[in-house]
């Protein structure tokens, strides 16, 4: 499954490094991470991971194919 999370503001190289999984690109100052998740458990640990680091998630979706 390929998913779109986006997060408030852009978020710097370093913080983007947290989330070495996914690729990122900083659109009308959001962040929008994206790539594969393998499952739900993997999932919830991005947004856990997205939360842990104080980030407040906008959207999260799968896009279309």
């Amino acid at each position: 499954m390929r998913y779109e999370i986006r997060v408030e503001g852009q978020m710097s190289e370093t913080l983007a490094a947290a989330f070495p999984e996914l690729d990122h690109v900083i659109m009308s100052g959001q962040t929008v991470l994206f790539g594969p998740v393998v499952d739900e458990a993997h999932l919830y640990g991005l947004l856990a991971r997205c939360r842990s680091l104080g980030l407040r998630v906008l959207e999260m979706r799968q896009p279309p194919r």
